[in-house]
């Protein structure tokens, strides 16, 4: 029995996406707060607890459902979009970093996506946003995403952002992918998540690529980014803090202005 409401969707652009719901009368969308760029007239955008899901009845549940969303890093609130007018109307949400946008249809997906905590954009109202916790100490201290992920739950359209480029695999039972911890956005509720030590001390100690692995098995779908948003800022605070190696030198400036920098 489908319980959300069955929203369609148009994706817009390459590298800083935004995607448009077509709503129609009385249908609903939930959406991160800040992710909003635009809207037709006769939508009325309400403010709520939580994910706006039918889970949990009552005002302990929706209390629970926010609570649920701090431990993810999330905001306690959400905001829907509501068609109140006659006919269809469109509203637009944004990507918050260049990337993609992954449309999901979890009814195709077997019911459940866990994703990065950072990951959900907007989904048809009834989706239901939780968390999801490793259940294994090693995935939770040396994963990435520490002990807590997020999940999205139901049978309706949900979106997820990711940084660069997403490659999609599905995997065969038992078929191991191993990935950098970072560039994980999402998979399905079949696949089995753990964290495998690179091994070596010069792998270790030089090969700049942490000293963890992500080990994702089949089988089920997975969704891997190029750039994670981490990997991004932290390459933007080097180059924006860390003082320049040629700055003090013989050249001082005047290497700047060789290489472009003023």
């Amino acid at each position: 029995m489908i319980s959300n409401h069955e929203i369609d969707y148009h994706i817009i652009g390459e590298e800083m996406q935004c995607v448009e719901i077509e709503l129609d009368p009385q249908e609903t969308v939930v959406a991160e707060p800040g992710s909003f760029m635009m809207m037709d007239d006769q939508i009325k955008m309400e403010t709520i607890f939580g994910d706006g899901s039918n889970s949990g009845g009552g005002l302990m549940g929706k209390i629970f459902s926010a609570g649920k969303r701090l431990l993810t890093g999330e905001n306690l609130f959400m905001t829907t979009y509501t068609n109140i007018g006659s006919g269809k109307k469109r509203v637009t949400f944004a990507s918050p970093y260049p990337g993609k946008i992954i449309p999901m249809d979890l009814y195709q997906l077997g019911g459940k996506i866990i994703c990065q905590k950072d990951a959900f954009l907007c989904a048809a109202k009834g989706v239901s946003v939780g968390i999801e916790f490793q259940r294994k100490l090693g995935t939770g201290l040396f994963g990435g995403e520490g002990f807590i992920m997020q999940k999205l739950e139901g049978d309706g359209m949900a979106f997820v952002h990711a940084g660069g480029t997403i490659v999609e695999k599905t995997l065969a039972r038992g078929e191991l992918l191993k990935i950098d911890t970072g560039c994980i956005v999402a998979f399905t509720k079949d696949i089995d998540y753990d964290i495998q030590f690179v091994g070596g001390i010069k792998n270790t100690i030089f090969g700049g690529e942490g000293v963890f692995f992500a080990t994702l098995t089949g089988p089920g779908k997975v969704w891997i980014q190029s750039l994670p948003i981490s990997r991004l800022a932290s390459r933007i605070i080097q180059y924006g803090t860390v003082k320049r190696k040629e700055e003090g030198s013989i050249l001082g400036g005047l290497g700047n202005l060789l290489d472009g920098d003023s």
